[in-house]
C-alpha cells in the first residue's frame, strides 16, 4: 500500500490523520507507545522496533490513539501471531511479541509501578518466571453467544475496542481439551434452535458458555448461563436433559453439564443460583500435591501450573518450621490457605485448632460464603485439620483474631487491600507480609504505605506470568518486620 507523502506532511492534528510513527515502549494496558509532534500516540498490536503508519481514532490536545494501518518496518521482537483472528479478537494482546520480551516487558512493568508510584528504588525485582505452558495454559473460559446472519450460534471474545463477537471454533489460549466442545456444542445449540440472548433487548435465553477444566484430572465441566431465575430448565431451553445426558456420552472427559441462571442486565456472567442438569457440578484439580473441587464459578487461578511454581516461590522465601501461625487474606477457596496448612502439617506434625493457643495453623478469611464452604470442603477431603476459615470482610476478621500471626499473606483484588486492612497489619506486626497482587499500581500504593512506617522493609519482589500473550501479570512480594 502506496503512503500519499504529501498528506502525511501537510495534514494536522484530528482525527483520522495519518501519522509515522516509530514505537519505543508499551503501556501498562499492552498498547505500543510512539510520538508526532511532540505528542503521545497509543497503537495495539505494535511492538517497540515498529515503525509504522497510524490512522488516529481519538484525539486528545497531547495525546491520541491510534490504529496500525501500515507497518513500514517490523521490529525485531515481532514475531508471526499463532491465532488467525489475533489482530481482531480481544481475548488476548501480545500474540505478535516474542516471549522473552513479554517477560522483560511485566517485569518492568513491576519496577516503574514501585519505582514511581511506591517510591521504592534500589529494588531487585526479580526476573519473570515464565509460564510452563505460553499456550494452552487457561482452565477456564467463559465465552458470550450471539447469532451469525446465516443463523448460526457464535461463541467468541469481543473484537478490540468495540462489542462485535469474534466467533471462535478454537483458541490457542485455552487448554487444547476443549476445542472440541467448543465447535459442537455451538452446532448443538444452532440444531435445537434455543433462543440466543439479546443484551440491547434484554430477551432471550442463553446468554454464555461456560468450560472449565481440570488441568491436571483432565475433567471437564460445561456450563450454560441463561437468563431466568430458578425456572424449569426445560421451560428455558426444551430438551436441555436430554441435550445434556447426550453430551456426557459423547465426550468422555465431560464430567457435568450446569445450568446457571443470571436474570440480572449487567456485565457480571455468573447469577447466584447454578444447577447440575447431567452428571457431577464440579470437577477436580490437582494443586501442589491437594485436590481441589471446583464448581462452575469458583474462582481459582486458571494457570495451574505457574499458580504451582508461584506457591513454590513462596515456600522457599518463608523457609517455614512447621510452627508457625499463617493468617492467608482473601483465602477463596484456599488456593494458597491449604498447601501452606499442608506444608506446616508435613514438617511441623501439628494438626490442632485451638484458637487462642500458640498452636502452627492456618486461617483463611473471605467475605463470599460459598468461597469458604468450598474452602472447608476442600480442607476435609485433603485430611488437613491445621486450618480454618471465616466469612465476612478481611478488615473486619482480622482485628478481631485471637491469635497473632506469624505471616500473613494477603491476596486482595485488582483494586488492592482496604487501608484499614494495611493499617490493622502496623498494629498486630506480623513477621512477614506475603503480598501477591494482579496488579502493579495498587501493589505498589499499598507496599509505600506498609513500607513508609519504618516497620517493613520489602526484601524480594517476584513478578509470574500468569496469563501469557497478555499485558497481565502477577507478582509476589515478601515484607520483613524491621
Amino acid at each position: 500500500m502506496k503512503i500519499n507523502k504529501q498528506k502525511l506532511a501537510t495534514s494536522v492534528w484530528q482525527q483520522g490523520q495519518l501519522v509515522e510513527i516509530s514505537i519505543t515502549d508499551l503501556t501498562d494496558n499492552g498498547d505500543g507507545v510512539g510520538r508526532y509532534d511532540q505528542k503521545v500516540v497509543f497503537v495495539p498490536d505494535t511492538v517497540p522496533g515498529d515503525r509504522l503508519i497510524a490512522r488516529l481514532t481519538i484525539v486528545k490536545r497531547k495525546y491520541a490513539y491510534g490504529k496500525l494501518h501500515q507497518l513500514l518496518e517490523k521490529s525485531d521482537l515481532r514475531i508471526e501471531p499463532y491465532c488467525i483472528v489475533a489482530d481482531k479478537c480481544g481475548g488476548c494482546q501480545w500474540q505478535h511479541i516474542s516471549y522473552e520480551y513479554q517477560l522483560q516487558v511485566k517485569q518492568n512493568q513491576v519496577i516503574q509501578a514501585l519505582e514511581r508510584i511506591g517510591g521504592l528504588e534500589l529494588l531487585e525485582v526479580k526476573p519473570t518466571l515464565p509460564s510452563p505452558s505460553p499456550f494452552g495454559y487457561r482452565n477456564k473460559v467463559t465465552y458470550p453467544l450471539g447469532i451469525s446472519a446465516t443463523g448460526q450460534v457464535k461463541a467468541g471474545y469481543y473484537q478490540k475496542g468495540s462489542h462485535k463477537l469474534i466467533n471462535l471454533n478454537q483458541c490457542p489460549i485455552q487448554d487444547q481439551r476443549l476445542n472440541l466442545l467448543l465447535k459442537e456444542i455451538k452446532q448443538d445449540i444452532t440444531r435445537r434452535r434455543w433462543k440466543i440472548y439479546d443484551e440491547n433487548n434484554h430477551i432471550g435465553v442463553l446468554r454464555h458458555l461456560s468450560l472449565r477444566i481440570g488441568e491436571k484430572t483432565g475433567e471437564i465441566l460445561l456450563t450454560l448461563v441463561v437468563n431466568g431465575s430458578q425456572e424449569n430448565p426445560e421451560k428455558l431451553l426444551p430438551g436441555i436433559t436430554v441435550e445434556a445426558k447426550k453430551w456426557l456420552e459423547d465426550y468422555s472427559r465431560l464430567v457435568g453439564v450446569c445450568l446457571n441462571y443470571n436474570c440480572k442486565t449487567t456485565n457480571t456472567i455468573f447469577g447466584q443460583q447454578t444447577v447440575c442438569i447431567a452428571g457431577k457440578s464440579y470437577v477436580r484439580e490437582k494443586f501442589n500435591g491437594l485436590e481441589f473441587q471446583l464448581t462452575p464459578n469458583t474462582f481459582f487461578q486458571v494457570n495451574t501450573k505457574a499458580a504451582e511454581k508461584l506457591i513454590e516461590v513462596v515456600f522457599e522465601e518463608l523457609v517455614l518450621s512447621g510452627s508457625e501461625i499463617i493468617v492467608d487474606a482473601y483465602c477463596g477457596v484456599g488456593t494458597f490457605t491449604l498447601p501452606l496448612a499442608k506444608y506446616l502439617q508435613d514438617v511441623g506434625h501439628n494438626d490442632s485448632l485451638e484458637i487462642g493457643k500458640r498452636k502452627s495453623m492456618v486461617i483463611g478469611l473471605e467475605v463470599q460464603q460459598v468461597a469458604i464452604e468450598r474452602a472447608r470442603f476442600n480442607a476435609e477431603i485433603n485430611n488437613l485439620t491445621n486450618v480454618h476459615f471465616y466469612v465476612g470482610k478481611v478488615e473486619s476478621l482480622l482485628p478481631q483474631l485471637e491469635v497473632k500471626p506469624d505471616v500473613v499473606l494477603l491476596d486482595p483484588p485488582r483494586k488492592g487491600c482496604d487501608r484499614s486492612v494495611l493499617e490493622t497489619l502496623l498494629e498486630i506486626l506480623p513477621e512477614r507480609i506475603v503480598y501477591i497482587s494482579c496488579k502493579p499500581a495498587t501493589l505498589a500504593r499499598d507496599l509505600k504505605f506498609l513500607c513508609s512506617t519504618g516497620k517493613y522493609y520489602l526484601s524480594k519482589v517476584q513478578p509470574a506470568d500468569f496469563f501469557p500473550q497478555t499485558a497481565h501479570v502477577e507478582c509476589a512480594a515478601f515484607l520483613v518486620r524491621f
